[in-house]
């Protein structure tokens, strides 16, 4: 384990720990949707205890990488996560919240971060099965 994340001890269960893909700084992506529309809300970060505090308290916890701090979201800005399920990728290297959110999730006030700059690109059609 790089030395970032045992600066940061942890309580999250040693089975989760072990299979978690973390990056040179100890984290891993998390992406965040709302549970009910599938809508794709933000992407933050989190280190082994970001995701036990998510797994354990039923609002997500991130890692900031700019404050090098935890931040339970909405905390201050009243836009809460509530967690209805979290998964992890079939590489183990990104985590799938699944959660209600109050508000919105960008930092900008934005619903999402994903609907602001939406960039030109070829849309295709998936051929006909049938010939």
């Amino acid at each position: 384990m790089d030395s970032m994340s045992e600066a940061r001890p942890s309580n999250l269960d040693p089975k989760i720990a072990d299979r978690l893909k973390r990056d040179p700084n100890g984290l891993v992506p998390a992406i965040a949707q709302q549970y009910d529309t599938g809508e794709v809300l933000m992407l933050g970060w989190m280190d082994d205890e970001a995701l036990h505090r998510t797994l354990t308290t039923g609002r997500c916890t991130y890692w900031s990488r700019s404050r090098r701090e935890y931040w339970v979201k909405g905390e201050s800005s009243g836009h809460q996560q509530w967690v209805k399920s979290v998964a992890l990728d079939c590489d183990a290297d990104a985590v799938l919240v699944k959660v209600d959110q109050v508000g919105a999730a960008c930092h900008t006030g934005d619903r999402t971060c994903w609907d602001a700059d939406v960039l030109p690109a070829v849309v295709a059609e998936r051929p006909d099965a049938t010939s």
